[in-house]
Order: structure tokens, then sequence, then C-alpha cells
């Protein structure tokens, strides 16, 4: 049995956390996800947290009315900040929300990026160090926190398992098996 398209997109902005970046866009797209990588700066190019250059393959504003089944966000800082900033993805968010399709933050990006605008769910995880962003009632210390359809994590080393977790609701459990099996996960 084929395995249906999936689109996803990961946007990068200077100072995304590269490992949950790369991650996301690795394990997606071994999975066989469409990834469009989307620049949320005014160029291709981004320098992530630690210094790594990535090149998007669009910018942001590309991305604009186009129909995602993920919207997949990495952490870092400044990056979560600067994709909190970026209006063109807020309002794909609010619609990816509205439309109740698939979405994820990771690290820094549930608290620094999703939760001022209101698109957390009632469970929610962060990186350690944001934690204190979330409502008392929202924060949850697990790696990885699904919770209708937005699913959040809590930071580079919990990116492979954040990553496989997306594969398994865009694709089924045996998808992220398969993916995670030559990745020598389990």
């Amino acid at each position: 049995m084929e395995t249906p398209t999936r689109t996803a997109l990961v946007p990068i902005a200077d100072g995304s956390e590269e490992i949950e970046a790369v991650c996301l866009i690795d394990v997606l797209r071994r999975a066989g996800a469409v990834v469009t990588v989307a620049s949320v700066e005014s160029e291709l190019a981004v320098t992530c947290s630690r210094g790594v250059r990535i090149t998007a393959d669009e910018l942001i504003g590309a991305c604009t009315g186009q129909r995602f089944d993920l919207i997949a966000l990495p952490g870092g800082m400044p990056g979560a900040e600067r994709l909190r900033d970026c209006a063109p993805l807020i309002a794909l968010l609010r619609t990816q929300r509205a439309a109740r399709r698939l979405y994820g933050a990771i690290c820094a990006a549930p608290a620094v990026t999703l939760a001022p605008h209101g698109l957390l769910g009632t469970r929610a995880t962060a990186h350690p160090n944001f934690m204190d962003r979330l409502a008392p009632a929202q924060a949850l210390g697990q790696r990885v926190v699904v919770d209708d359809g937005i699913v959040t994590s809590r930071g580079p080393g919990t990116a492979l398992e954040f990553a496989l977790t997306l594969v398994e609701l865009l694709f089924g459990a045996d998808k992220r098996h398969a993916v995670a099996a030559p990745l020598v996960i389990d």
C-alpha cells in the first residue's frame, strides 16, 4: 500500500536551534513528507543559534495561502522570538488550528512562539528554562506532549522523539517504526 503524500512546513529564523530544525526536516523527509523549509528572515540563509547556516527553500511569504498537513517549529533563542514576531507565520498557525490540522513546537517555541498567541492547548511542555511561561495547569514535564493536534517537546535531546511522534501522527505507527529502525532508536 502506497503511503499518502503529506506536506510539512518547518519555519526557521536567525537563532533557531539547529539540532531541532535539521532533525525535523530530516526525519519528516525520511518518512516521505514533502517538507518546505521557510525562512522568516528577509533572505533564505539563516544563522542558527550555534552558528550553523541553513538555507531555506523559500521565504515565509511564499507559503501564505498554502495548505500544510503539519507546521513544526524548532526552538532556540532568539529564533523562537523571531518566529513569534513573524505575522505571516502566525497567520498560517492560526489557520492550521482553525482547520484542526497538526502543528507542533519544541524547546523555547511552545512558550515563546505559541503561548503568546493563544496557540497552545490545555497541556504542553517546553524547555525547562521556559516552563514558567506556560500556565501552571498546562505545563507538563514530559518529553513529548500531544494535546488535540498540538505537539510540544522539551529540547534538542528530545528532537528525534518529537519528530517521530509527528511522523506517527501524519503517517501511522508502522511508518514511525520504519523510520526509527535505521536510526537505531529502539
